[in-house]
């Protein structure tokens, strides 16, 4: 997995490739408690993940429950695996997808 991280003043973008499983993400999880300081808008960009886990799945709910508390997030570029995922989870109600 790779991480590519913009920050534009208070909007964080993060774009996630390869997989989001176990393995991974932890350094997802790292990569946000650094960059999230200030953050108002974060903005993860998943054009080009290709799976992600229960594991992947916590840490976005994690994510969404800090930003509810600061401002807004946003996932775009969400694939039609990604996207059927976030249907059978639920996640499609709770995030904003784009």
């Amino acid at each position: 997995m790779t991480i590519n991280r913009k920050k534009d003043g208070a909007v964080l973008t993060l774009a996630v490739e390869g997989r989001l499983d176990t393995i991974t993400a932890p350094e997802l999880e790292a990569a946000l408690r650094e960059e999230l300081d200030g953050v108002e808008e974060l903005i993860f960009d998943f054009s080009a993940l290709e799976y992600i886990s229960s594991a992947g799945l916590r840490v976005l709910l994690s994510a969404q429950k800090q930003m509810n508390g600061q401002g807004t997030m946003k996932v775009t570029g969400v694939g039609e695996v990604i996207m059927e995922i976030f249907e059978v989870t639920g996640f499609s109600d709770i995030l904003t997808i784009e």
